[in-house]
Protein backbone atom coordinates (compact mmCIF):
# COMPACT_ATOMS: atom_id res chain seq x y z
CA UNK A 1 0.00 0.00 0.00
CA UNK A 2 2.90 2.33 0.82
CA UNK A 3 4.41 1.76 -2.62
CA UNK A 4 1.05 2.50 -4.25
CA UNK A 5 0.71 5.70 -2.25
CA UNK A 6 4.25 6.74 -3.24
CA UNK A 7 3.53 6.16 -6.93
CA UNK A 8 0.34 8.18 -6.75
CA UNK A 9 2.21 11.03 -5.07
CA UNK A 10 4.91 11.05 -7.78
CA UNK A 11 2.22 11.14 -10.45
CA UNK A 12 0.44 14.00 -8.70
CA UNK A 13 3.57 16.19 -8.57
CA UNK A 14 4.86 15.32 -12.05
CA UNK A 15 5.74 18.50 -13.95
CA UNK A 16 5.18 20.76 -10.93
CA UNK A 17 7.63 22.75 -8.81
CA UNK A 18 7.62 19.91 -6.26
CA UNK A 19 8.97 17.50 -8.89
CA UNK A 20 12.72 17.45 -8.33
CA UNK A 21 13.38 15.10 -11.25
CA UNK A 22 11.43 16.54 -14.21
CA UNK A 23 11.63 20.16 -15.32
CA UNK A 24 8.23 21.85 -14.81
CA UNK A 25 8.96 24.65 -17.29
CA UNK A 26 9.90 22.28 -20.10
CA UNK A 27 6.86 20.14 -19.33
CA UNK A 28 4.48 23.13 -19.48
CA UNK A 29 6.15 25.32 -22.11
CA UNK A 30 8.52 23.09 -24.08
CA UNK A 31 11.35 25.54 -23.36
CA UNK A 32 13.63 26.13 -20.38
CA UNK A 33 15.94 29.06 -19.71
CA UNK A 34 18.65 26.66 -18.51
CA UNK A 35 18.57 24.64 -21.73
CA UNK A 36 20.72 21.50 -21.69
CA UNK A 37 22.35 22.70 -18.44
CA UNK A 38 19.10 22.29 -16.51
CA UNK A 39 19.50 20.05 -13.46
CA UNK A 40 16.09 18.51 -14.09
CA UNK A 41 15.08 16.17 -16.86
CA UNK A 42 13.60 17.40 -20.15
CA UNK A 43 11.34 14.61 -21.36
CA UNK A 44 11.38 15.23 -25.09
CA UNK A 45 8.43 13.59 -26.85
CA UNK A 46 9.04 11.32 -29.83
CA UNK A 47 5.60 12.24 -31.21
CA UNK A 48 3.17 15.05 -30.48
CA UNK A 49 0.36 17.12 -31.98
CA UNK A 50 2.44 20.24 -31.35
CA UNK A 51 5.59 21.33 -33.16
CA UNK A 52 7.86 24.05 -31.80
CA UNK A 53 9.75 26.13 -34.36
CA UNK A 54 12.67 27.61 -32.45
CA UNK A 55 13.40 31.35 -32.95
CA UNK A 56 11.58 31.36 -36.30
CA UNK A 57 10.02 34.82 -36.01
CA UNK A 58 12.29 37.87 -35.93
CA UNK A 59 10.81 40.00 -33.16
CA UNK A 60 11.11 43.59 -34.43
CA UNK A 61 11.34 44.94 -30.85
CA UNK A 62 14.96 43.81 -30.88
CA UNK A 63 15.71 45.78 -34.04
CA UNK A 64 16.66 49.43 -34.31
CA UNK A 65 14.99 51.64 -35.35
CA UNK A 66 11.63 50.21 -34.37
CA UNK A 67 8.68 51.18 -36.56
CA UNK A 68 5.38 49.94 -35.02
CA UNK A 69 3.32 50.23 -38.20
CA UNK A 70 5.89 48.47 -40.37
CA UNK A 71 6.43 45.86 -37.66
CA UNK A 72 2.71 45.02 -37.60
CA UNK A 73 2.58 44.66 -41.37
CA UNK A 74 5.62 42.36 -41.31
CA UNK A 75 4.02 40.29 -38.54
CA UNK A 76 0.83 39.78 -40.54
CA UNK A 77 2.87 38.74 -43.58
CA UNK A 78 4.76 36.27 -41.39
CA UNK A 79 1.52 34.78 -40.00
CA UNK A 80 0.15 34.31 -43.51
CA UNK A 81 3.37 32.76 -44.86
CA UNK A 82 3.71 30.31 -41.99
CA UNK A 83 0.06 29.31 -41.71
CA UNK A 84 -0.44 28.68 -45.44
CA UNK A 85 2.71 26.54 -45.54
CA UNK A 86 1.95 24.54 -42.39
CA UNK A 87 -1.64 23.76 -43.38
CA UNK A 88 -0.36 21.76 -46.37
CA UNK A 89 0.60 18.97 -43.96
CA UNK A 90 -2.69 18.70 -42.07
CA UNK A 91 -5.39 20.53 -40.16
CA UNK A 92 -4.07 23.21 -37.81
CA UNK A 93 -5.91 23.62 -34.52
CA UNK A 94 -3.96 26.64 -33.32
CA UNK A 95 -0.90 28.77 -33.93
CA UNK A 96 0.98 30.60 -31.16
CA UNK A 97 3.78 33.09 -31.78
CA UNK A 98 5.82 34.15 -28.76
CA UNK A 99 6.22 37.86 -28.09
CA UNK A 100 8.80 37.06 -25.39
CA UNK A 101 12.33 38.39 -25.83
CA UNK A 102 14.26 36.05 -23.51
CA UNK A 103 16.86 33.97 -25.34
CA UNK A 104 15.11 30.59 -24.96
CA UNK A 105 11.71 31.88 -26.12
CA UNK A 106 12.27 34.76 -28.52
CA UNK A 107 10.60 34.16 -31.87
CA UNK A 108 9.31 30.70 -30.92
CA UNK A 109 6.32 29.49 -32.92
CA UNK A 110 4.01 26.70 -31.74
CA UNK A 111 1.79 24.92 -34.25
CA UNK A 112 -0.75 22.45 -32.90
CA UNK A 113 -2.17 20.03 -35.43
CA UNK A 114 -5.37 18.07 -35.06
CA UNK A 115 -3.50 14.76 -35.17
CA UNK A 116 -0.02 13.46 -34.41
CA UNK A 117 0.15 12.00 -37.93
CA UNK A 118 -0.24 15.47 -39.45
CA UNK A 119 2.48 16.82 -37.17
CA UNK A 120 4.76 13.95 -38.21
CA UNK A 121 4.23 14.81 -41.89
CA UNK A 122 5.11 18.43 -41.16
CA UNK A 123 8.30 17.41 -39.35
CA UNK A 124 9.42 15.36 -42.35
CA UNK A 125 8.41 17.99 -44.89
CA UNK A 126 10.05 20.93 -43.11
CA UNK A 127 13.34 19.33 -42.17
CA UNK A 128 16.16 21.08 -44.03
CA UNK A 129 13.95 23.98 -45.10
CA UNK A 130 14.75 27.69 -44.76
CA UNK A 131 12.60 30.74 -44.04
CA UNK A 132 13.78 34.30 -44.51
CA UNK A 133 17.37 33.10 -44.75
CA UNK A 134 17.21 31.07 -41.52
CA UNK A 135 17.24 27.29 -41.17
CA UNK A 136 13.94 25.96 -39.82
CA UNK A 137 14.61 24.28 -36.46
CA UNK A 138 11.62 22.14 -35.56
CA UNK A 139 11.02 19.77 -32.66
CA UNK A 140 8.09 18.01 -31.07
CA UNK A 141 6.75 19.88 -28.07
CA UNK A 142 5.11 18.43 -24.94
CA UNK A 143 2.70 21.40 -24.93
CA UNK A 144 -0.88 20.56 -25.85
CA UNK A 145 -2.74 22.74 -23.33
CA UNK A 146 -1.78 26.34 -24.06
CA UNK A 147 -3.85 27.63 -21.16
CA UNK A 148 -1.25 26.17 -18.82
CA UNK A 149 1.65 27.40 -20.96
CA UNK A 150 0.41 30.98 -21.35
CA UNK A 151 0.94 33.84 -18.92
CA UNK A 152 -2.42 34.77 -17.42
CA UNK A 153 -1.12 38.13 -16.18
CA UNK A 154 0.00 39.04 -19.70
CA UNK A 155 -3.49 38.35 -21.02
CA UNK A 156 -4.76 40.99 -18.57
CA UNK A 157 -1.83 43.39 -19.17
CA UNK A 158 -0.60 42.78 -15.63
CA UNK A 159 2.65 40.82 -16.13
CA UNK A 160 5.50 42.57 -14.31
CA UNK A 161 8.25 40.52 -15.99
CA UNK A 162 7.54 41.82 -19.47
CA UNK A 163 9.20 40.04 -22.36
CA UNK A 164 11.48 38.10 -20.00
CA UNK A 165 8.60 36.11 -18.51
CA UNK A 166 9.10 32.35 -18.62
CA UNK A 167 5.50 31.71 -19.70
CA UNK A 168 4.23 32.28 -23.24
CA UNK A 169 3.28 35.83 -24.16
CA UNK A 170 1.31 35.01 -27.31
CA UNK A 171 1.35 37.84 -29.83
CA UNK A 172 -2.17 38.55 -30.94
CA UNK A 173 -2.99 37.61 -34.53
CA UNK A 174 -5.56 40.15 -35.80
CA UNK A 175 -9.04 38.52 -35.63
CA UNK A 176 -9.86 39.28 -39.26
CA UNK A 177 -6.59 37.72 -40.43
CA UNK A 178 -7.11 34.67 -38.19
CA UNK A 179 -10.61 34.10 -39.55
CA UNK A 180 -9.34 34.44 -43.10
CA UNK A 181 -6.52 31.94 -42.56
CA UNK A 182 -8.79 29.29 -41.04
CA UNK A 183 -11.32 29.92 -43.80
CA UNK A 184 -8.57 29.30 -46.35
CA UNK A 185 -7.66 26.09 -44.52
CA UNK A 186 -11.24 24.80 -44.73
CA UNK A 187 -11.34 25.56 -48.46
CA UNK A 188 -7.99 23.84 -48.97
CA UNK A 189 -9.23 20.80 -47.03
CA UNK A 190 -12.38 20.53 -49.17
CA UNK A 191 -10.32 20.68 -52.36
CA UNK A 192 -8.06 17.91 -51.07
CA UNK A 193 -11.12 15.79 -50.22
CA UNK A 194 -12.51 16.24 -53.75
CA UNK A 195 -9.18 15.27 -55.25
CA UNK A 196 -8.94 12.21 -52.98
CA UNK A 197 -12.50 11.10 -53.85
CA UNK A 198 -11.62 11.44 -57.54
CA UNK A 199 -8.53 9.26 -57.13
CA UNK A 200 -10.48 6.70 -55.09
CA UNK A 201 -13.18 6.60 -57.77
CA UNK A 202 -10.59 5.95 -60.50
CA UNK A 203 -9.00 3.16 -58.46
CA UNK A 204 -12.43 1.64 -57.77
CA UNK A 205 -13.29 1.55 -61.48
CA UNK A 206 -9.95 0.01 -62.34
CA UNK A 207 -10.46 -2.59 -59.62
CA UNK A 208 -13.91 -3.53 -60.95
CA UNK A 209 -12.47 -4.00 -64.43
CA UNK A 210 -9.80 -6.32 -63.08
CA UNK A 211 -12.35 -8.32 -61.11
CA UNK A 212 -14.34 -9.17 -64.30
CA UNK A 213 -12.33 -11.87 -66.14
CA UNK A 214 -13.07 -11.90 -69.84
CA UNK A 215 -12.72 -15.24 -71.63
CA UNK A 216 -11.52 -15.40 -75.22
CA UNK A 217 -14.53 -17.48 -76.20
CA UNK A 218 -17.00 -14.91 -74.90
CA UNK A 219 -15.11 -12.06 -76.56
CA UNK A 220 -15.02 -13.91 -79.85
CA UNK A 221 -18.76 -14.63 -79.65
CA UNK A 222 -19.51 -10.97 -79.00
CA UNK A 223 -17.28 -9.96 -81.86
CA UNK A 224 -19.05 -12.29 -84.30
CA UNK A 225 -22.47 -11.08 -83.13
CA UNK A 226 -21.53 -7.44 -83.58
CA UNK A 227 -19.96 -8.06 -87.01
CA UNK A 228 -23.05 -9.64 -88.56
CA UNK A 229 -24.99 -7.48 -91.01
CA UNK A 230 -28.80 -6.95 -90.63
CA UNK A 231 -29.31 -9.29 -93.62
CA UNK A 232 -27.34 -12.06 -91.95
CA UNK A 233 -29.42 -11.71 -88.80
CA UNK A 234 -32.73 -11.83 -90.76
CA UNK A 235 -31.65 -14.98 -92.66
CA UNK A 236 -30.62 -16.59 -89.37
CA UNK A 237 -34.00 -15.76 -87.79
CA UNK A 238 -35.93 -17.16 -90.84
CA UNK A 239 -33.88 -20.36 -90.75
CA UNK A 240 -34.62 -20.74 -87.05
CA UNK A 241 -38.40 -20.28 -87.66
CA UNK A 242 -38.40 -23.01 -90.40
CA UNK A 243 -36.60 -25.40 -88.08
CA UNK A 244 -39.23 -24.80 -85.40
CA UNK A 245 -42.09 -25.47 -87.89
CA UNK A 246 -40.56 -28.75 -89.07
CA UNK A 247 -40.17 -29.96 -85.48
CA UNK A 248 -43.77 -29.13 -84.72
Amino acid sequence: MAESGGAEYLISIFGTEKDRVNCPFYFKIGACRHGDKCTRRHNRPTLSQTILFVNLWDNPVLKKPYNPKLAEEDFEDFCEDIFLELMKYGEIEDLYICDNISEHMVGNVYCKYRSEDDAAKAMVGLTGRFYNGKAVVAEYSPVTDFREASCRQYEHNECTRGGFCNFIHAKNIPPELRRGLFREQRYYGRELDKEKRGRDGDRSRDSRRKERPRSRERDEKRRRTRSRSPRDRREREQSHEKTVEIRM
